[in-house]
């Protein structure tokens, strides 16, 4: 008689056979009771999703691949067993000068993802690295440790981007910050979109077909967030941002739901059944990105708020806005004027993210300290005229929050704090007092808003409904609503701020130009204007 593990150890030897062809399989074991591909040669290859770094620090990084020969199918093309793939890292990109290497598990439980944290490097240089399985071999990825904490830094360049609707447009922005040579990118978060697929978009000027489109309808289960993920990490520009430098990885609403709020959804769920998406969402997300394996979530929670620090220069706070707020006020409608924008218990980052970076800020010694998130912090009217009305998504619609925040920083007497966002699918640079539309004598912070990658498409140099915000909250300095990315070239005493747009989302060939340069000098928050 054949015992349940022998029939276990022979499925997984049939399933490896039908993967990756008869001679693939040179060995099979059982470790801890999972079954283990041994050099393996497969079909086609493997690393379609690529390579990525992130988590830097003085010492090292984490970096990522995830074994997928066939993406998009279901088991993605790889046996229910655990794979092992080899990993170098090296000084130089022909990858000569090796300095650490070694083995890891690609696993059925995590989607063959790999996160390696690499460690035992010198601070402040970059690093190679690649993957190894079987006789393939990934692409090389570039990475960067951080300068030793309190180093004397002189200059800091990095780069912000995010909302990248794989259907509404081509990631022709990511091509071109792969080439900018940042020390590290910063992702505000909507690197995926959960939506189903669609033909066409309507827009204020019609309807119009998508430019390319979802696999699927919406994501609800592991399987089917792992396969957006993977569409999306399939295109090769996003790949090559991601091999150009360490990422910093946050989420806003599209890596889950639109504008959901702990464990609220917009579609009043029930917060049990609510938090089984999440749970799983949450898995695919940790999976496909660069995170240390102490982010591996619990449930349906993960640690995302953390600080890394870049010598004496700047503390880069990044926070989550998603996981710990109460849910959006005036029943969540874009624009809608109602007094529960004041309560007293709303919460955006939860009392103990807040005492958290209350703590950071309080300690922080560096010139310039980074909030880095997700939605809006400056207070703006978004529809001109006798009454307030607020974008509710944002910290617009956490007024006493909001103020507790920029109370602090007041407080302590921070004067060069930069606020980092996303969301808006615009481009914003403004100041950042108590009240938005009626400005103290001098601003708190300072705040740049990056716009989208391809979300909104193709957009437009400025609204003219943006105009008219601009011409009613004096706080708001600038704007612009085409698709691209932010620079930030930072020195001790001035950020200047580089916002890069492309003409043309919607078909492939779209060019480049820095639209604005816009600098504030430090220690004064009231200097922002054109670099």
């Amino acid at each position: 008689m054949v015992d349940a593990r022998s029939r276990r150890l022979e499925m997984s030897r049939r399933y490896a056979i039908k993967a990756f062809g008869s001679s693939a399989v040179a060995a099979l074991s059982l470790t801890l009771g999972a079954p283990i591909l041994a050099a393996p040669i497969f079909r086609t290859y493997p690393f379609q999703l690529g390579v990525a770094s992130g988590e830097p620090a003085p010492d090292g990084f984490v970096i990522w691949t995830r074994l997928a020969p066939d993406p998009l199918a279901v088991g993605h093309g790889m046996p229910a067993a655990a794979v092992e793939v080899a990993w170098i890292v090296a000084r130089d990109q022909r990858m000569r000068d090796v300095v650490a290497r070694g083995t890891a598990f690609a696993r059925p439980e995590l989607g063959h993802a790999v996160h390696v944290e690499v460690g035992d490097l010198e601070p402040d240089r970059p690093y190679w690295y690649r993957f190894v399985a079987g006789r393939e071999r990934s692409a090389i990825g570039r990475a960067r440790t951080t300068p030793a904490i309190g180093q004397p830094l002189d200059r800091l360049r990095f780069a912000v981007a995010g909302c990248q609707n794989y259907e509404e447009g081509y990631y022709t922005a990511h091509r071109f910050m792969a080439q900018e040579d940042p020390d590290f990118v910063y992702c505000y978060g909507d690197y995926v979109y959960e939506y189903r697929e669609n033909r066409f978009r309507n827009w204020s000027s019609g309807p119009s077909e998508v430019v390319r489109q979802h696999v699927g309808d919406e994501i609800y289960t592991l399987d089917d967030y792992r396969r957006r993920y993977a569409q999306y990490k399939m295109d090769v520009d996003l790949q090559a941002a991601h091999a150009a430098a360490p990422w910093f990885m946050t989420w806003d609403d599209h890596e889950i739901d639109n504008n959901w709020a702990s464990a609220a959804d917009q579609d009043d769920t029930p917060q049990a059944i609510f938090n089984l998406r999440r749970q799983m969402a949450v898995q695919a997300y940790y999976e496909h990105m660069p995170f240390r394996p102490s982010a591996l979530p619990v449930g349906p929670a993960m640690q995302l708020y953390r600080q890394a620090q870049y010598g004496n220069l700047l503390d880069f706070n990044l926070l989550d806005t998603r996981q710990y707020r109460t849910d959006q006020p005036c029943e969540d409608e874009w624009g809608k004027p109602c007094g529960e924008i004041n309560l007293e218990n709303a919460q955006m980052l939860g009392r103990q993210q807040e005492r958290w970076l209350f703590d950071k800020l309080g300690s922080s010694k560096s010139r310039w300290q980074v909030l880095a998130q997700q939605v809006m912090m400056m207070d703006l009217d978004r529809m001109p005229g006798a009454e307030q009305t607020e974008n509710l998504d944002s910290w617009a619609g956490y007024r006493v929050p909001r103020g507790r925040v920029l109370e602090q920083v007041s407080r302590l007497g921070l004067n060069s704090v930069v606020v980092l966002t996303g969301d808006e699918h615009q481009n914003y640079a403004g100041e950042l007092h108590l009240d938005g539309k009626r400005p103290g004598p001098k601003p708190i912070a300072t705040e740049f808003v990056a716009t989208s990658i391809s979300s909104g498409g193709d957009g437009e140099d400025q609204r003219e409904s943006t105009k008219a915000i601009q011409n009613e909250n004096s706080s708001l300095k600038w704007h612009n609503s085409q698709r691209g990315y932010v620079i930030c070239d930072v020195t001790a005493d001035q950020w200047t701020t580089e916002f890069k747009t492309v003409d043309r989302v919607t078909e492939r060939g779209g060019q480049l130009r820095t639209r604005k340069r816009m600098a504030v000098e430090h220690g004064s928050p009231d200097s922002l204007g054109d670099a």
